[in-house]
């Protein structure tokens, strides 16, 4: 069986206190947008891992899909291996969910391909497991989200009809280095009041990290600038960063970014 992981961006990003446990609570909007990986799984007699397109570095014992197979492995005893390969094409500390939505379509795919049965809930109790945005994937439809990404509610907004420009500057931006530069606060208005009104996005929908990471990395800043300046109705950095999306209502007329830029385009 083969799924097609996809990204996510950010309407909004408040980091509203830090826990007990250390996490921060967060309150967001997201949505799934079509730029994806490519998972197979594949019963077999022994278990393998492959791994193609955009180098995923680290010990694949802490990848969120051979960890998401081990979770369900620990309550299904007895689920035959598998051969999985992943084909990434969403880049990774990106603010875009990669990951997370791999890990998320994974315990779909096994779901579908063990025949569980598991509906949406318990998926996205497993999910929860996983990692903080995973569970959005499970239903993988704009969300509000808030604590740590496992609570949901759905998401006021539709962006259908936009057209989407992402870019990736391939600079990194670290989830600690993200945090550290954050002052928890509630936010002043509803967040899905502000959604409501799209006149109110460019001043209102505010994604907390952008302040710190833009003083940090001005590069990503002049990103978004630029997005304004080509006639995008709202632009944000998504996630901790650093990739910029800009949504416009008709397909602009782009700059011409440098060679190492990742650029994603799409209907929406």
């Amino acid at each position: 069986m083969i799924t097609f992981p996809n990204a996510k961006i950010n309407l909004g990003l408040h980091i509203t206190q830090k826990r007990r446990d250390g996490y921060h609570d967060i309150e967001s909007c997201m949505v799934p947008i079509p730029l994806c990986d490519a998972l197979e799984m594949i019963l077999d007699k022994k278990s393998s891992w492959t791994v193609t397109g955009l180098a995923v570095p680290g010990d694949p014992k802490y990848n969120l899909i051979l960890k998401a197979e081990k979770l369900l492995k620990k309550d299904y005893q007895g689920l035959p291996r598998l051969q999985v390969h992943l084909h990434k094409q969403i880049p990774m500390g990106a603010g875009l969910g990669g990951g997370s939505a791999d890990g998320a379509f994974a315990l779909k795919l096994m779901n579908n391909l063990f025949d569980l049965h598991l509906d949406d809930f318990f998926l996205e109790e497993y999910a929860a497991e996983l990692g903080s945005d995973c569970s959005f994937f499970i239903q993988n439809t704009p969300k509000i989200v808030r604590g740590r990404g496992e609570i949901l509610e759905p998401g006021p907004v539709s962006l259908q009809g936009s057209y989407l420009v992402l870019i990736h500057p391939g600079i990194h931006v670290g989830t600690k280095e993200a945090y550290a530069g954050v002052t928890p606060v509630l936010p002043k208005n509803s967040l899905e009041e502000i959604l409501g009104n799209r006149s109110r996005w460019k001043e209102e929908l505010v994604n907390d990290f952008e302040k710190s990471v833009f003083q940090a990395y001005p590069e990503i800043a002049g990103i978004k600038a630029s997005l304004y300046q080509i006639g995008a109705y709202y632009a944000s950095m998504s996630g901790s960063g650093s990739s910029v999306f800009g949504l416009f209502d008709q397909k602009p007329a782009l700059l011409s970014w440098p060679a190492h830029y990742f650029v994603y385009e799409s209907l929406l």
